[in-house]
């Protein structure tokens, strides 16, 4: 099924279907009622990206057919917000009218927000130069009239933005607002809607913790930001430079400031964890100093190695968002010989696709 064909009045049979298929695939572990948290049938995506396609001086979006792998035009695409639609709209007519901002342009991405701000990423197959800038300039103030918004270009090894190449999100956690610097082409949690479900469970199976916290990719500080509020101190490993960088601007954006966040990855860490190697990143940080008694793990699709599962199977409660159910049906194979699980739920991020967010809470066998 095409994005674009969505039919909305279809969703609750779909995620039935995701959730029967869920409780299958994990029918031979000891798990709990699964607790389901649903999507907003339309207009959940904060992010979307697409192809352009040129006919003459025209353009328009397309999108390739999952099937027949043929292009086809999108001038509405639903599972995007509300915002991105309006942008779409109003952006090509701008563009079309502009043989240098058009030209050679391939790709266009939006990152939009909750709290009313946009980011289009304007990609090109050339370089860009003065004569580019000049010409997007008009194009963001004439946007800037009606939407709080920003443009950046990119083409190969090149990024150039006229004014701020990032977004700042603001999220109600348990009426507690919580903002949050989302940067270009960096990993963001795509469904608003069910990111602040999922953030507020992590919170509810974590409210009697204690000690401190250990967070392996902890991105922007995305489950970071609130979680600082269930423990006595965090301690926050992320890869990505420019993560760890947002992380360190959210914190002080927020005012947080019993977070500490080193740029590492879950390896690294669980080498220095295990005294196997020195890194000069942690001269300043002792890790040997928190009490860390939970866990939380949010891996990237190919789930956790399997050093870093045995390292975390050294913590009391294991907290693991994972997008990936199959990686994380092997994952559970090592960490349910030391843990039992407590809690298991899906969110729906990706309605209408056979794709499974997941969360489970486990707690060491006494």
């Amino acid at each position: 099924m095409r994005p674009t064909e969505i039919d909305s009045s279809d969703y609750q049979q779909h995620l039935n279907h995701k959730a029967q298929a869920l409780r299958d695939r994990f029918r031979g572990l000891s798990c709990p009622s699964l607790e389901i948290f649903e999507s907003a049938p339309l207009h959940y995506r904060m992010r979307a990206e697409f192809r352009v396609w040129h006919d003459g001086e025209d353009l328009f979006h397309i999108m390739f057919d999952p099937q027949t792998k043929e292009k086809y035009r999108v001038d509405q695409f639903p599972p995007a917000s509300r915002l991105i639609n309006d942008v779409m709209q109003d952006l090509l007519p701008l563009l079309r009218a502009d043989s240098v901002a058009r030209r050679k342009l391939y790709q266009i991405d939006y990152l939009s927000t909750t709290s009313g701000e946009i980011l289009i990423s304007l990609i090109y197959h050339r370089t860009l130069d003065q004569q580019w800038q000049e010409s997007i300039a008009p194009i963001l103030a004439e946007l800037r009239q009606k939407y709080r918004l920003d443009i950046v270009g990119r083409a190969r090894k090149q990024q150039l933005h006229l004014d701020r190449n990032y977004v700042i999100e603001t999220l109600n956690i348990k009426n507690r607002e919580l903002h949050f610097k989302q940067i270009e082409n960096s990993f963001t949690q795509p469904n608003a809607g069910v990111n602040q479900k999922m953030i507020e469970w992590a919170l509810d199976v974590t409210q009697q913790s204690e000690g401190d916290l250990l967070e392996l990719y902890c991105g922007l500080g995305n489950f970071t930001l609130p979680m600082a509020n269930n423990f006595h101190r965090v301690l926050a490993t992320e890869i990505s430079k420019a993560s760890v960088d947002a992380a360190h601007y959210n914190l002080s954006l927020n005012h947080i400031d019993n977070v500490t966040v080193i740029r590492m990855s879950s390896e690294e860490f669980t080498q220095a964890k295990e005294g196997k190697r020195t890194f000069r990143r942690l001269q300043n940080t002792d890790i040997s100093a928190f009490n860390c008694k939970t866990v939380l793990v949010d891996p990237p699709r190919a789930g956790l190695d399997p050093d870093t599962c045995n390292l975390v199977s050294n913590y009391d409660n294991i907290l693991y968002i994972s997008c990936n159910p199959d990686t994380l049906y092997d994952n559970l194979q090592t960490l349910t010989k030391t843990h039992q699980i407590e809690r298991f739920a899906l969110f729906d991020q990706f309605p209408y696709t056979h794709h499974a967010e997941c969360g489970v809470f486990l707690r060491r066998i006494r």
